[in-house]
């Protein structure tokens, strides 16, 4: 009876011992499980749904549900002016549909500055900022950079005409540099951002304040106005000038005057009057 009993107690330990074994098998194995699952968590980006366009978009066309998709962006990594919630992308429906302003590539983001409002075409009235107007400026292929400016485009304005004198006289002709870093919103009739091809163009049409629109009107109707293409990572604004003689490296103007000859004169009083007679004048 001793010997079943002694049996039964080293069966029981040894399953004891298996299960435990078995045991810390099993929660080694979850344990790592778990940290798997933690490190990838820890490594995980919180994202959002943004709008994108589902195929090449031009300048012009109009931007449809079938044009765009929802793609997972990362939170800390979206474009400003993104389009997260399709309410906003489209307030209306397919009955006031935005108008594509920049072109746009497959997968590209849908941005607010890319497309204009609900309703609006791509035309000059929607790239105006508020408080600007457009002011058209006629050039040529000399006064517009040989047909290379484009719609983005920044310009420096220069006046070429009579310079007027202090005493309201005209003098010599005279150039100035009268507007600094101009934007230009259109070429002509082209307001494409994406046409890279030189045209010889007729009109530049730049976005100016009200005042501006006033000087520039008076320059082009006093004088020929003429633009100098600004560098695209360029903002220093400066200061211009120059007339014939700065061109030609004559220096100041000399004036040269005539003296005058002396005239001499003697007081003589007859009766109430006094009268200056003319003599000859001593010699110095």
């Amino acid at each position: 009876m001793r010997m079943i009993f002694g049996a039964v107690l080293i069966l029981g330990m040894g399953l004891a011992g298996f299960a435990v074994y078995m045991a810390r098998d099993y929660i080694s194995v979850y344990q790592a499980e778990l940290d798997k699952e933690r490190a990838a968590r820890s490594q995980m980006v919180e994202t959002v749904p943004v709008f994108v366009s589902n195929k090449p978009l031009r300048y012009g066309q109009t931007v449809t549900k079938d044009d765009v998709r929802i793609v997972r962006w990362p939170v800390t990594a979206i474009p400003d002016g993104a389009f997260t919630d399709r309410k906003v992308l489209f307030p209306k429906g397919q009955e006031e549909l935005r108008t594509v302003l920049r072109a746009m590539e497959k997968d590209e983001a849908i941005l607010a500055l890319k497309v204009t409002k609900p309703g609006e075409d791509a035309g000059v009235s929607s790239r105006l900022a508020k408080g600007m107007r457009a002011f058209a400026i006629k050039v040529d292929v000399a006064s517009g950079v040989s047909g290379f400016l484009r719609p983005g485009d920044r310009v420096d304005v220069y006046w070429t005409g009579k310079q007027i004198t202090e005493g309201g006289g005209v003098g010599g002709n005279i150039t100035r540099l009268i507007q600094n870093t101009v934007q230009i919103i259109a070429v002509d009739q082209i307001a494409d951002e994406d046409r890279n091809r030189p045209t010889i163009a007729r009109t530049i049409t730049v976005q100016v304040t009200p005042q501006e629109v006033a000087s520039l009107a008076q320059a082009q109707a006093t004088g020929r106005l003429s633009l100098a293409l600004v560098g695209a990572d360029d903002t220093e604004e400066i200061a211009a000038e120059a007339d014939s003689r700065d061109v030609l490296g004559l220096g100041e103007r000399v004036v040269a005057t005539r003296k005058q000859r002396q005239v001499c004169t003697v007081k003589t009083r007859k009766g109430a009057e006094i009268v200056e007679v003319p003599v000859a004048c001593p010699e110095e």
